[in-house]
């Protein structure tokens, strides 16, 4: 696991869009798996800033959502297929239908789940999955004491993660679903490159545990210490509670630049 100390969060912001941009350069076809939530909002920002200056194309890429609401009206502007459309997949040239996300809508959640997974397979598996972190630790919607080997399939929410949603739902808790669809711990370590993106003091004790702390089923985030290629790319005050902290600031400051990110 790698990981990088950022002055700011748009320092780190634009760190992951480039190397988001230098893969799809690379490999135009990549598959990019998407987050929601507020932690990647500044990447996707970067990577539409990229777009409009002809510095990247997503015309041949495709992308997976990591998880959808069960429940909420298709057509709600929180839903995650919303927000992905809102954020990236309709401010950049992704090809129509290129951009899936988990059906929170089906009639049948099992078939659903298992039709996601085999989608990503099919599509040559995840290149590149953006991660954010729940300060409970939580991955994707994987809560506290998800299986590490999991497949996409439904979860309950948590009260705290439901809380710390609210923000999302005018700050009325109760309309926040209870149950999404989510990729597993096992699905997101299929990717071929993880990067953890985390901003602010209020995700420090989650930082240090995901990267520092044993590997548990009771913090899901540090599935990511099993992975051959994990960035976590934090800003100063979510590294705060790091113990080695200065380590990490080193190595990345003496990385030899072909390696990237």
């Amino acid at each position: 696991m790698e990981v990088v100390v950022v002055p700011s969060k748009q320092d780190g912001s634009e760190l992951v869009a480039g190397a988001i941009a230098d893969l799809l350069n690379r490999k135009p076809t990549a598959v990019l798996g998407l987050a929601t939530g507020s932690t990647p909002l500044g990447v996707y920002d970067d990577l539409v800033r990229r777009y409009d200056a002809g510095e990247v194309s997503f015309a041949d890429a495709k992308g997976f959502a990591l998880d959808e609401y069960v429940g909420l009206p298709a057509n709600h502007p929180e839903s995650y297929r919303a927000v992905i459309k809102r954020e990236i997949a309709e401010r950049v040239n992704f090809a129509p239908d290129s951009v899936h996300g988990p059906d929170g809508w089906a009639s049948d959640i099992p078939a659903a789940c298992a039709a996601y997974e085999e989608a990503i397979i099919a599509a040559g598996g995840i290149d590149l999955q953006i991660l954010g972190v729940g300060t409970d630790g939580h991955i994707g919607f994987n809560e506290p004491m998800s299986s590490l080997a999991s497949l996409t399939r439904i979860k309950t929410l948590t009260e705290q993660t439901r809380e710390d949603n609210a923000r999302f739902f005018d700050d009325d808790l109760s309309q926040v679903p209870t149950h999404v669809l989510t990729q597993g711990v096992g699905t997101i370590l299929r990717a071929g490159h993880l990067v953890l993106l985390a901003w602010g003091e209020n995700k420090a004790d989650a930082v240090r545990d995901t990267v520092e702390g044993p590997v548990t089923s009771m913090i899901p985030s540090t599935a990511l210490q099993l992975h051959p290629h994990a960035t976590v790319v934090v800003d100063e005050a979510a590294a705060s509670k790091l113990a080695n902290r200065d380590h990490f600031k080193w190595t990345y400051a003496n990385k030899p630049a072909w390696q990237g990110l």
